[in-house]
């Protein structure tokens, strides 16, 4: 392509539209596609504005662990209103095509939600942790202000690798070619449409995934070594199982979640990438937040508790005022 031309799409990024492929099959498969995402997507958000309205009502909830709950659930809402709308789209007018501002701001919002899920379930896991291994020290360490401060500081931290990331790409050359097979605008698809040199952007995706996933999933496979030693060494078989209890959910999440990222970025080649990394890519995107509230809320008898509760009194008003 002549440099002419670059200098003009580099100069009007404004006018410069991403064409994204969605996924390719007939009109009933896309048709079938888009009820099966949408009931996801309304399933997704009654879930997580449920948790998130049962532990700010009930005042049984109001604990360090369900407040973190409660951010999972913020986050998750964050990342399936990114991609899930724009997949939906996608599949009723496919393809479609997508500003370069509009496809940079996704990116941007998918980076901080992925990151923030990433510090949470880290802090989650110290909050277990301090539960099991330091439970007398537990109400000391774990107070209010302190998770507050946790989680800010974690938008903080996401904030600023997640801009520079986006930055570093918004300022690269594009090519005339602007298609992506795929349904959202994620880095590496959108990498290949440009005719810089990416060497930099991989730096600082190599640089920060040190500080952003393996540092804190390094650490969350800490916690639950010295977590499964101390339940191991209780005595009691009841207490054991009620300790082991209040991690599962978490351990679940943090598997799947970590297990996904693992093998969708890092085991998956280029040729991959586009067959069953676009699947993968559907999982933890899509999948991964419905998955969180109903793996916390199946197998958490508070939760159950919260819900038959405010259910029953929902039903008592209703009956007061017919």
């Amino acid at each position: 392509m002549n440099t002419p031309l670059l200098f003009s799409i580099r100069q009007n990024l404004t006018s410069f539209n991403v064409t994204l492929l969605g996924f390719q099959g007939s009109h009933l498969f896309q048709m079938f596609c888009f009820t099966f995402f949408l009931l996801i997507y309304c399933a997704t958000m009654c879930g997580n504005l449920l948790i998130i309205l049962l532990v700010s009502s009930n005042k049984n909830l109001h604990t360090p662990m369900y407040f973190f709950l409660t951010q999972l659930s913020i986050s998750d809402i964050l990342l399936s209103s990114d991609i899930v709308p724009n997949l939906l789209h996608v599949l009723l007018h496919s393809p479609i095509a997508m500003s370069f501002s509009s496809c940079i701001t996704q990116l941007f919002f998918f980076i901080m939600a992925e990151g923030f899920e990433c510090f949470l379930l880290t802090i989650m896991s110290y909050d277990r942790y301090i539960a099991i291994c330091n439970p007398l020290q537990y109400n000391t360490i774990m107070k209010h202000e302190t998770c507050i401060k946790l989680v800010l500081l974690s938008w903080s931290l996401i904030f600023l690798p997640s801009l520079v990331e986006v930055l570093t790409v918004y300022n690269l050359w594009f090519c005339e070619q602007n298609i992506i097979d795929h349904f959202f605008c994620d880095m590496e698809p959108l990498l290949d449409l440009s005719c810089s040199d990416t060497s930099i952007v991989h730096i600082e995706m190599f640089v920060a995934c040190f500080p952003l996933a393996i540092f804190p999933f390094s650490f969350i496979i800490a916690s639950y070594i010295c977590i499964i030693y101390n339940i191991l060494i209780i005595q009691s078989t009841t207490s054991r199982q009620k300790a082991f209890s209040t991690c599962i959910s978490h351990l679940t999440v943090v598997s799947i979640f970590f297990g996904t990222l693992f093998f969708t970025y890092i085991v998956l080649t280029k040729v991959q990438l586009f067959t069953l990394g676009k699947i993968l890519s559907v999982f933890y995107t899509v999948v991964i937040p419905l998955l969180n509230p109903v793996i916390y809320s199946l197998r958490n008898k508070d939760i159950k508790t919260a819900l038959n509760k405010s259910a029953h009194n929902v039903l008592l008003s209703f009956l007061h005022f017919r």
